[in-house]
């Protein structure tokens, strides 16, 4: 798993938005529940949001309900992270995840995470 952020280097301003694309190498990804989970300096990592194989979503963490929306394109085999209204608490470094199972199962497969920086 690779996680790809398509904007300059992650760093953007208050407000604005981002799309992080999950993206599945050597692999298919549409067996997979996909997650993106966060990590900001000095704290531990923690689910953001999760999609199910079949494309069912769950907002893990309640601060990204309304402006993070996850999705799936499984023709392009990736999973996207579409974060609006980005808040400076919102730093950290964003990674995905393919579980075992179902949402909230147990990681199977790690991606590399990649920096996002919420700062004016």
């Amino acid at each position: 798993l690779r996680c790809r952020c398509r904007r300059w280097g992650g760093l953007v301003q208050p407000g604005r938005f981002l799309r992080l694309s999950c993206v599945g190498y050597g692999f298919t990804l549409d067996r997979y529940a996909i997650g993106w989970f966060r990590q900001a300096p000095g704290k531990e990592r923690e689910g953001v949001s999760c999609i199910s194989s079949r494309g069912g979503t769950m907002d893990i963490k309640d601060s990204v309900k309304g402006r993070f929306t996850i999705s799936r394109d499984n023709a392009k085999n990736t999973v996207y992270l579409q974060m609006n209204g980005l808040k400076p608490e919102d730093t950290a470094v964003y990674t995905c995840g393919a579980y075992y199972g179902s949402c909230g199962s147990g990681i199977r497969f790690w991606g590399k995470g990649t920096q996002v920086t919420v700062s004016s």
